[in-house]
């Protein structure tokens, strides 16, 4: 076991590769192994692109040795035709005769069924190896599939005397709280993410235009809550650049490209709503960045995975309020004289 513990964590580290890329589907990474020597190793990269167990047999050079091979992979080996051919049939067709396996894929296509063909074929199959870091991992694909809903994040910085905004001033421009190693590390996340959520008051007062600038990778979708229409037109998150979803509470608004118009009743469990539409649009995880209103909102209804909080060394006396979040600390670090405090939802 402890000889599997190794190359699943091999698995795994190859894996996180795929951060921000594989959306929808899960980041895997795969090792294979013959007398105690890796041979061959890879990781899925983009959906519609080879899986990881592809990658490895394909890095494999010398192939007769894969008959005496074990071929380790962090998720199920899946069973079913989608942008690519199933990676059991690929196992069973390459006559490897040992398999082991992280944890079980919770998407209903598979759900088993990868391990069942596998075993169907006569291969030596070990399951559960290193099974809460490989769910992990994955902790977006898995509240995808398990929960019906994005794996939520919650993110503000906020002043050492707990505000996230200074009081209303004539000239309208960013007040940082944060240092820009901060800032930067912000956009890192987002490429990371698949979607990002805003209130209405944030895209009138900041106009973001919520993309990873200072990093990079994939902009993730765009989600801005306009319950009342109020945004200008002439908004960044308006500009049909980026895929983005406006979420508003009357249907007069013309779908475009890139920009498309949801109606959902805003009166009561707004947050559970617009979770139930992103699961519609297949968004697997979302930053929630603000305002102070929009992330209450799904704090107070409970909706959320993790929570990524700066403190500056700022004070302002005054402004908006930071969210009101009562947990028990995780996890602190510090960037300079940022403090980051990281929370976790255990409810």
């Amino acid at each position: 076991m402890k000889t599997h513990k190794k190359y699943l964590a091999r698995c795994i580290e190859l894996a996180k590769n795929g951060l921000g890329t594989t959306y929808p589907n899960p980041m895997v990474g795969s090792v294979i192994v013959y007398k105690d020597q890796i041979i061959g190793e890879g990781w899925h990269q983009k959906a519609g692109e080879p899986h990881a167990e592809v990658n490895a047999v394909n890095s494999v050079k010398d192939k007769s040795l894969l008959q005496k091979a074990t071929i380790y992979v962090s998720l199920e080996p899946c069973s079913h035709f989608g942008k690519t051919p199933p990676c059991c049939d690929l196992i069973i067709r390459n006559k490897i005769p040992n398999v082991v396996i992280g944890t079980v894929d919770p998407n209903e296509k598979v759900a088993g069924n990868g391990i069942k063909k596998l075993l169907e074929a006569g291969i030596n199959v070990t399951v559960g190896v290193l099974e809460n870091e490989c769910n992990a991992l994955n902790k977006r694909f898995f509240t995808f599939h398990q929960q019906k809903r994005p794996y939520i994040i919650l993110k503000w910085a906020e002043s050492q005397d707990g505000f996230i905004a200074p009081m209303k001033r004539k000239e309208q421009k960013p007040v940082w709280i944060t240092n820009p190693y901060s800032r930067q590390l912000v956009h890192k996340w987002r490429s990371e993410e698949q979607a990002i959520l805003v209130g209405t008051q944030t895209a009138i007062d900041d106009n973001p235009k919520l993309d990873v600038r200072d990093w990079s990778g994939n902009n993730p979708v765009r989600i801005v809550l306009d319950k009342d229409n109020r945004i200008p037109t002439d908004r960044f998150l308006l500009d049909n650049q980026i895929k983005t979803i406006v979420f508003c509470q009357a249907d007069t608004n013309t779908n475009r490209e890139n920009l498309i118009f949801e109606v959902i009743d805003f009166k009561q469990n707004t947050a559970r709503k617009i979770v139930k539409v992103l699961f519609q649009h297949q968004i697997q995880s979302v930053i929630i960045e603000g305002g102070r209103q929009t992330l209450q909102t799904f704090i107070d209804e409970n909706l959320w995975d993790e929570a990524r909080i700066f403190k500056g060394k700022t004070i302002f006396k005054n402004g908006t309020k930071a969210p009101y979040l009562q947990t028990n600390t995780n996890q602190k670090q510090f960037i300079l004289e940022d403090e980051l405090i990281i929370f976790t939802n255990h409810d």
